[in-house]
């Protein structure tokens, strides 16, 4: 187990530097791989770097996968070995990736207008090529990213942010070795909206800790969906800009 001094300084300051309430370094973009997706995204939180495909809408390619009423979402994760410093092959049967497939297909579901899309399929595939804390948040801010690229209908931004309490003191945006350290609470919100549209913690903490953390984690959520609001502005622009100089 890490020293208090390494996770958070009398001063006030964590491992990378960043205070309690500042979030890494993040930085995303879409329409990546145009070619072989119809939307297309990366983003990189920190050390974690996650990229998107979603393909779709398209005709089901089993006949009983066949929603006559909704859109019918498949969502895939691939962690690439290098991901970590032990270089380990997680398979398609992993349980761990399972759970995040499901608990992202349920999250989408939700966040997409599929009745628009009926009797169609979208497939999300998601590469995990860097891990260093937040894998779960970062999936969810690529996937509404490239969903968005492919013109996919949905009620607004999904938006993701983690938050650990460590002595008593919620810090926003976890590493992979404050993960290790501390309870870790993952949300994601509906825009700009304080709606959860997801809330997972696995860890048992005191009823009174898991305000503190989640009003932290809501702050990021917000300053994640402005920086992804930026980049679909500045990309929607650039695209318009390119048509008229056609």
């Amino acid at each position: 187990m890490s020293s208090r001094l390494e996770i958070y300084s009398p001063e006030g300051l964590r491992v990378d530097g960043r205070r309690w309430n500042e979030t890494r370094h993040f930085k995303c973009s879409i329409n990546t791989h145009p070619v072989s997706s119809d939307g297309s995204s990366l983003v990189e939180q920190g050390n974690t770097k996650v990229i998107c495909n979603v393909v779709g809408p398209k005709e089901p390619t089993q006949r009983s996968k066949l929603n006559t009423e909704r859109a019918t979402i498949n969502v895939k994760i691939i962690v690439a070995p290098f991901s970590t410093l032990e270089r380990r092959k997680r398979s398609q049967n992993d349980h761990r990736l399972q759970e995040l497939c499901i608990t992202l297909q349920h999250v989408f579901e939700k966040a997409i207008i599929a009745h628009l899309q009926a009797r169609s399929q979208i497939d999300i595939l998601l590469y995990v090529l860097s891990q260093d804390g937040g894998m779960l948040q970062a999936c969810l801010n690529a996937t509404t990213l490239a969903l968005i690229d492919a013109g996919i209908p949905m009620y607004d931004y999904i938006s993701a942010s983690t938050a650990g309490m460590f002595d008593k003191e919620a810090l926003l945006d976890l590493n992979r070795l404050e993960e290790s350290a501390m309870p870790l609470l993952t949300i994601a919100t509906v825009g700009k909206s304080n709606r959860i549209a997801l809330l997972q913690m696995e860890n048992k903490i005191q009823f009174e800790a898991l305000e503190p953390m989640m009003a932290v984690a809501l702050s990021g959520c917000h300053h994640i969906r402005d920086l992804m609001d930026q980049e679909i502005r500045r990309h929607g622009k650039s695209r318009l800009n390119q048509s008229r100089d056609q």
